[in-house]
């Protein structure tokens, strides 16, 4: 009787690991999940199985996208709400902005770059 019962508490102990979500509930009091003798490499392997990849698969899908990018900036529209300049900026000659870009930026009265036109 008493070798049946350790088999059943074995099997028991067995089916408790495979379930999952159940990992939680049976850490010791005190102790927070990943801490421990496997948390180190869990988290070692999860950098290396998942974040990793993730990480090289967005850098393929950015450069792919630039690759599709036509390059042109869109035609100068002079819309009155936008580009507007109360007072000049403090620096330079006051009509660019800090980290103003020829190609993306237009100024009020258009690129500065001609190819845009």
């Amino acid at each position: 009787d008493l070798r049946l019962r350790d088999t059943r508490m074995s099997a028991m102990a067995k089916l408790g690991r495979l379930m999952p979500g159940r990992g939680l509930a049976t850490l010791p009091v005190g102790k927070k999940h990943g801490e421990g003798p496997g948390g180190a490499r869990t988290w070692k392997i999860l950098s290396f199985v998942v974040a990793l990849p993730g990480v090289a698969i967005c850098m393929l899908n950015a450069w792919l996208k630039k690759q599709n990018h036509p390059h042109e900036a869109p035609p100068f529209k002079p819309y009155s709400h936008l580009r507007i300049r109360t007072k000049p900026f403090p620096w330079g000659d006051g009509n660019h902005s800090l980290f103003h870009n020829p190609h993306a930026n237009p100024l009020p009265t258009g690129y500065e770059d001609k190819r845009h036109s």
